[in-house]
């Protein structure tokens, strides 16, 4: 394609980017009237901001960080909770702790934080009960989100929700499992809850039903962009898996 083709090209795709983003329309008139310089300054200026901000270019550039050196974030949030020992410096090294599978060493930061105005925080509370959960502590998860419920009666939360319905689950109480799942099947944005459901209701003998929520997430998925897959990759196999069983 000839230089000044290619060139005309780029300008109309920033032209149309301009409009669809709603920048201010003077970029135009600087992409067209100055073809090169002005749309080198708008990638610059309005484009690779908006790119390097984004979730993808953040976990992207995150993965990244994670192979060159995987224990950067940890060494950081521990540097600073050795400097400073606060309630924020102790939650960012327990996610980190959590997100290198070091749960009993989360759980005790997570704890440490319980004190004073946050004793009885939700976020922390559950963030707690989570990693009691992972240790395969259920029924101190089952306490903690009992606590969670009894002292912030109007928090909201549905991953604190899902949680306490694979706990009531993991004790087996059946019964309230699946009160709690059919609820979450209702309104939960992702796909685990239903597949946690169906899964439930073939244990009882409902093989009906589960199918019909397995099928339900394999429509949903159809239609829904990628980032529903991405979220979901791991419940709309085992979906596929499980349908018809």
């Amino acid at each position: 394609m000839p230089l000044f083709a290619l060139s005309f090209v780029i300008q109309v795709a920033l032209v149309l980017h301009i409009i669809k983003t709603g920048r201010n329309t003077t970029w135009i008139w600087i992409v067209v009237m100055l073809p090169g310089a002005g749309s080198v300054a708008y990638v610059i200026l309005e484009v690779l901001p908006d790119l390097m901000g984004s979730r993808t270019a953040r976990r992207a550039t995150r993965g990244v960080e994670n192979i060159i050196n995987p224990n950067k974030h940890i060494n950081a949030a521990a540097q600073r909770y050795s400097i400073t020992n606060t309630v924020e410096n102790s939650l960012l090294l327990a996610d980190q702790c959590v997100e290198k599978g070091m749960h009993s060493e989360a759980a005790e930061l997570y704890r440490k934080a319980l004190t004073g105005v946050h004793e009885h925080d939700p976020d922390i509370l559950y963030r707690l009960a989570d990693t009691e959960f992972r240790l395969g502590n259920y029924a101190e998860t089952r306490r903690l989100l009992d606590l969670l419920i009894a002292k912030n009666p109007d928090y909201k939360n549905q991953e604190a929700h899902l949680l306490f319905a694979k706990t009531v689950d993991e004790l087996g109480d059946t019964a309230k499992a699946r009160e709690e799942y059919a609820v979450l099947a209702g309104y939960y944005s992702g796909a685990e809850a239903k597949v946690r459901y169906a899964t439930l209701l073939r244990r009882q003998g409902d093989a009906e039903q589960a199918d019909a929520l397995l099928t339900e997430i394999l429509q949903t998925a159809k239609i829904a962009g990628r980032h529903f897959h991405t979220l979901n990759k791991e419940w709309i196999t085992m979906a596929k898996r499980d349908l018809g069983r």
